[in-house]
C-alpha cells in the first residue's frame, strides 16, 4: 500500500543526496516538498506538521548540515522521526494470568473484522496457543454462518448460542472455553454501517460481562483518514487497546497507517496483509518506515524464509547451487517458496534496493509472468527438468503447446535461466552467498 508514497519520498531523498554538501535552504527545499508528498498520502495534517517541525529541529544545524555525510544524516532523522510516528516499537497482545484470555474485537460492519477474527487464530495457533472463536453477531445477515465457515476452513472451534443475546453470547461461550480448555476467546462481535448509541452501549454491556484481556478496534486502511475518524469516535464511547489495520496489501496511501498512532494514542498492534488466513502479522513501525523509505525490511523476509524452508533443504539448494546443478526442478520448488512468503512483489520490496525493481537479470519478475513461467516448466518432463541442454526445437514446441504459451517465451525462459544459473555462480563463490540464498531463495 505504500507504492506511491515511496516513491515519491525516494524523488525527495534523490535530490538531497545529489548534493554534495546541504545547506539549510537545500533541507527546507525537502521539508516542503515531504510535507506536500504526506498531505497527499492523505496523512493527518497534524501529524504532518509535528513530524516536519520535529525533522526540521533535528536536521538544521551545524553538527548534520557541515558533516561527512548530510544526506544521510537527514534521511536517518526521517526514518527515526517516521518510526516514532508510526509507534515507536511493535506492542504484544495482552494475555490474562489465569486462562481464557478475551480478545474483544470491535468495529464498524464491512472493516473486515470477521476474517481479522480467524487470521488472528490462526496467528495464535501458530504461536502454539488454542484459542477458539465466538459468533457474537447476530444482527448481519449470515454473519455467524461466515464465522463458521471460517472456523471450519482453519480447524478452529466456532462458539454459537442460538436464541441469546450478544452478551449471552459471550458470557457463555467464556465459560464453555474455560470448561474444555482453550486458553484464547476471539469474540467477534457485531459492526454497525454507522456508529450509534445502540451499537456502542452492547458492546460495553459485553466489555463489563466478560472483561477482555485486549479489546481491538478493526479499521479498514483503505479508508483513510475515516479509519482515523471512526476510531475517535469509537474512543468517546468504549476504550480500546489497540488496533488491527486491515486490507493493507491494497492500494491505499498509507494515512491511516502513518496517523493512526499519534491522533488516537492507540498503537496499531497487528496489520492484515493478504487474502489468506496465515496473512496476519504484528505490526513492526521501525520495519515499515523502512519499507517506506525504500530500506527494505531483511528481518521480516528473513522470518518469513525460515517460516518456509527447512534448513536441510536450505543446505541441499546451496549445495546444489556451489556444485552448478541448480536445475528447473529447484527453480520451480523456489518459486512455490515466494508464493508462501506472499508473492513475488511482497518479497521484493523487504530487500534493501530493490523495491521499485521489475527485472533482475534480464527476467521479468513481474507475478503474472512467474505464473506463466510456472506453467512451462510443469509442461517439460523431469527428464528435461534436470537437464536443460537437451531442449531441442521440438521439444520447445511440445512445452509451448502444453504450457499454453508460444515457443518464443519458452526460448526466453531457457535463455534467462541460463543467465540466471551464471548469477547463482557468481555469488556462490562469496561470503555473502548463504545471506543472498535466504533472502532471495532463487
Amino acid at each position: 500500500m505504500f507504492d506511491t508514497l515511496n516513491d515519491r519520498i525516494q524523488a525527495v531523498f534523490s535530490k538531497l543526496k545529489g548534493r554534495g554538501k546541504l545547506t539549510e535552504k537545500d533541507v527546507e527545499a525537502a521539508l516542503k516538498e515531504l510535507r506536500l508528498v504526506l498531505l497527499e498520502a492523505d496523512v493527518n495534517y497534524k501529524v504532518v506538521k509535528m513530524f516536519i517541525d520535529h525533522v526540521r529541529q533535528k536536521a538544521i544545524g551545524e553538527e548534520v548540515i557541515k558533516s561527512v555525510t548530510p544526506a544521510q544524516q537527514v534521511v536517518k532523522i526521517i526514518y527515526d522521526e517516521m518510526t516514532e510516528i508510526l509507534g515507536g516499537s511493535s506492542r504484544s497482545l495482552n494475555f490474562a494470568t489465569h486462562p481464557p484470555s478475551v480478545i474483544m474485537l470491535v468495529g464498524l460492519q464491512g472493516s473486515g473484522k470477521t476474517t481479522a477474527a480467524a487470521k488472528l487464530a490462526v496467528m495464535l495457533r501458530h504461536q502454539g496457543r488454542n484459542p477458539c472463536l465466538v459468533a457474537a453477531d447476530i444482527y448481519r445477515p449470515a454473519a455467524v454462518e461466515q464465522l463458521q465457515i471460517l472456523g471450519e476452513k482453519t480447524g478452529v472451534p466456532v462458539s454459537y448460542f442460538k436464541h441469546k443475546s450478544a452478551v449471552e453470547i459471550c458470557s457463555l461461550s467464556v465459560e464453555w472455553a474455560s470448561r474444555t480448555g482453550y486458553d484464547v476467546v476471539i469474540l467477534d462481535t457485531a459492526g454497525r454501517l454507522h456508529i450509534d448509541e445502540e451499537m456502542m452501549q452492547e458492546l460495553v454491556e459485553i466489555k463489563e460481562r466478560v472483561n477482555p484481556s485486549e479489546t481491538l478496534l478493526v479499521v479498514d486502511a483503505m479508508t483513510g483518514q475515516e479509519a482515523v475518524n471512526v476510531a475517535l469516535a469509537f474512543l468517546e464511547s468504549i476504550e480500546f487497546d489497540g488496533i488491527i489495520l486491515t486490507k493493507m496489501d491494497g492500494d491505499a496511501r498509507g494515512g491511516a497507517a502513518l496517523s493512526m498512532k499519534t491522533v488516537t494514542g492507540r498503537p496499531i498492534k497487528l496489520v492484515s496483509i493478504g487474502e489468506k488466513m496465515e496473512d496476519m502479522e504484528i505490526f513492526h513501525p521501525d520495519r515499515v518506515a523502512s519499507r517506506i523509505l525504500g530500506m527494505g525490511d531483511v528481518i521480516t523476509l528473513v522470518e518469513k524464509a525460515e517460516k518456509t524452508m527447512t534448513e536441510e533443504r536450505a543446505r541441499k539448494l546451496e549445495e546444489k547451487i556451489r556444485k552448478q546443478k541448480f536445475d528447473f526442478e529447484d527453480f520451480l520448488e523456489q518459486m512455490q517458496q515466494l508464493k508462501k512468503m506472499g508473492g513475488l512483489a511482497r518479497v521484493l520490496e523487504m530487500i534493501p534496493g530493490m523495491g521499485n525493481i521489475s527485472k533482475m537479470g534480464g527476467m521479468d519478475l513481474d507475478d503474472r509472468r512467474m505464473k506463466r513461467i510456472e506453467a512451462i516448466i510443469q509442461s517439460m518432463t523431469p527428464e528435461e527438468r534436470k537437464n536443460p541442454s537437451i531442449l531441442n526445437a521440438s521439444r520447445r514446441r511440445r512445452i509451448a503447446k502444453g504450457s499454453g504459451t508460444t515457443t518464443q517465451e519458452v526460448n526466453q525462459l531457457i535463455k534467462q535461466f541460463a543467465h540466471m544459473q551464471k548469477m547463482l555462480k557468481a555469488f556462490s563463490g562469496r561470503g555473502s552467498f548463504g545471506a543472498f540464498k535466504r533472502l532471495f531463495p532463487f
